[in-house]
């Protein structure tokens, strides 16, 4: 089987998150409480209504196109795509066929063929006893396909794709990409051979996971390849993916375009990118957020370690409160390595605890604290105490140090009596010291530690609980 080479390109819809549906005023809330209210005539395909394009949905994917470096269309236009169901209430799906909205770029190494505009479908529920529902509130909501080349070789690089598509998704604000919530769904183009001509091409439709979409494409090619040894042919069809199973099954045959009868949309107006100034090169770069890639550089040059960074960014809010704190700061190099640390091991784990957010945490407050640790005027395990304190209750740390005195002592005078005091309540201790036995030092400076609830400086303590050792002889 290893003769074989699997070939997967990736189908990629997500519901973007404008204020609107695509061609209607209704509010985008297709998980809303109660089903069908977010619905008007336009939408349910009364009549005589006439669809009205959403702009911001297309400025969103003109952000995307930017993003992943492809060719923001000059000229572009709508396509009805027919076919009959109950969840599409028209009888046709507005899409877009030869002229998308973008064409070209690539995203974590994998080339981009086109990315498209077209309107979600109701959602349909058939585990309601004899019958079943459909709910229009995702009737109409803007949807973004995205579809790769055929350039994928194996199931982990297709999940690191989609992976990276969300990250990028979330990361620029334009989807929540919530794949459980059918926010984003992937479908797979899998095919098997043993040269580099493709074979026969099957799509696994909805994957609605990472776990799926890799699972998926690992059992479609061990099936496919399986079919081609028994000297069967592979069907050219779409096939559904049972996760309880592991496998997939088959749905229908796979369609091809004509099938659709598409048609331009005589209803929408054929669009020119030249007559909307805000669609502009230079305005659509003006609103683009950041992207993963362009964050990963920055922390990279500051010089956090990978898994950091990948923690950072992982979310908006995280990467949003790393990046006030270090501008907070004068020289954000200086500190910005202790930032990540406090912030990927001590942050996260008191935000784990659930009883505080970083929505009311300081990210000026904490890059103070670290910065305090970093000049030694308190200790790394004085910060760790009251970083709570500081960082989500909002207690100014230099202040809040002052008032407990967790200042660092650093003053010998100051700590020769307190060294003095230990050394004779440890008598057994010392003696293991002088007998050779190192360690033993480390009691003593912990216990230091204890007495000054933190604030000793621990290397001057070593020095000076060494030194008194050595003048009792």
């Amino acid at each position: 089987m290893s003769s074989y080479k699997t070939t997967v390109g990736i189908e990629v819809h997500a519901e973007l998150k404008t204020e609107s549906k695509m061609f209607c005023a209704c509010r985008n809330e297709p998980h809303a409480a109660e089903p069908n209210m977010h619905i008007c005539p336009v939408c349910m395909a009364h009549p005589g209504t006439l669809p009205t394009v959403n702009k911001q949905a297309v400025s969103y994917l003109f952000q995307i196109g930017k993003a992943i470096g492809g060719t923001l269309a000059e000229y572009s236009e709508f396509d009805r795509k027919n076919y009959f169901y109950p969840d599409i209430p028209k009888a046709y799906q507005i899409s877009q066929l030869q002229f998308p909205f973008v064409t070209g770029g690539e995203l974590g190494g994998v080339a981009i063929t086109r990315i498209h505009l077209e309107e979600d479908t109701a959602r349909s529920q058939h585990d309601q006893g004899d019958g079943s529902l459909v709910d229009f509130n995702r009737a109409g909501v803007p949807l973004m396909e995205l579809v790769t080349e055929p350039v994928i070789h194996d199931s982990k690089e297709a999940g690191d794709f989609a992976k990276e598509l969300q990250l990028m998704l979330r990361t620029l604000g334009l989807s929540d990409a919530n794949m459980e919530k059918g926010e984003m769904r992937v479908e797979a183009n899998i095919s098997v051979s043993k040269d580099d001509t493709l074979g026969t091409k099957v799509e696994v439709k909805n994957l609605n996971s990472f776990k799926s979409v890799e699972s998926a494409i690992d059992f479609e090619t061990k099936r496919q390849i399986e079919l081609i040894e028994k000297g069967e042919l592979v069907l050219q069809e779409t096939r559904g993916w049972d996760e309880n199973k592991g496998k997939s099954f088959s749905q229908r045959m796979k369609e091809s375009a004509d099938d659709y009868r598409y048609f331009p949309d005589p209803d929408i107006p054929k669009f020119l990118r030249s007559q909307v100034p805000e669609f502009s090169d230079s305005r659509v770069s003006e609103i683009i957020k950041k992207t993963p890639s362009f964050k990963r550089n920055y922390y990279a040059n500051l010089g956090l370690p990978v898994d950091q960074i990948e923690i950072i960014i992982s979310d908006n809010k995280r990467d949003k409160f790393v990046l006030e704190a270090l501008e907070s700061v004068d020289k954000p190099e200086s500190i910005a390595k202790a930032v990540a640390n406090y912030f990927t091991s001590d942050v996260l784990s008191i935000i784990d605890s659930g009883d505080v957010s970083l929505e009311t945490a300081n990210p000026s407050y904490f890059a103070q604290l670290v910065r305090m640790v970093s000049q030694n005027e308190i200790t790394s395990r004085v910060a760790k105490d009251i970083l709570k304190e500081v960082v989500f209750e909002c207690n100014e740390p230099n202040q809040l140090a002052k008032s407990r005195n967790l200042l660092q002592q650093n003053n010998a005078d100051e700590l020769v009596p307190l060294i003095k005091s230990i050394l004779a309540d440890n008598q057994s201790v010392v003696d293991e010291y002088r007998s050779g036995k190192g360690s033993a030092i480390q009691f003593l400076v912990g216990q230091g530690m204890k007495v000054t609830r933190g604030s000793a400086n621990p290397a001057v303590l070593l020095s000076l609980l060494i030194k008194e050792i050595e003048s009792q002889k």
